[in-house]
């Protein structure tokens, strides 16, 4: 069986003013934090979004983010066991890594490589 995706982020340069149309837009209800790291989202800009309160309480989560010098992109993650060893697959098939593993410990990782193609992916899972 393959590898969910557990998480999506909309990212831009002015993350409140996201927050503010993908509410109205979708209904979408945010509770506002930081990111797992400063490299993803400006602190106090990251709008997290419960994937049990979207549908029928069985969405993804999923968060509107970014701040000054983040590029526009929107971004899907892929919850895998080791971020470490997905990054190194990615780029052993020919991806590039961009980022990652962040941060390396705390309980939850993050990172993202680009697809031959340079398409953007992110993957998630659990600290070393």
């Amino acid at each position: 069986m393959g590898l969910p995706v557990v998480h999506f982020e909309i990212t831009g340069a002015t993350p409140d003013t996201l927050r503010d149309y993908y509410g109205g837009l979708f209904d979408w209800e945010f509770s506002t934090g930081d990111a797992t790291s400063e490299k993803v989202s400006e602190p106090g800009k990251y709008h997290f979004v419960d994937g049990t309160t979207t549908g029928d309480g069985d969405g993804i989560n999923g968060g509107v983010c970014g701040g000054t010098g983040f590029e526009p992109r929107v971004l899907f993650y892929v919850g895998v066991p080791d971020v470490e060893a997905a990054l190194s697959k990615a780029e052993s098939l020919g991806g590039k890594r961009l980022l990652g593993p962040e941060p390396k410990t705390g309980g939850f990782t993050v990172g993202r490589f680009a697809d031959p193609e340079g398409n953007v992916v992110g993957v998630a899972g659990p600290s070393a």
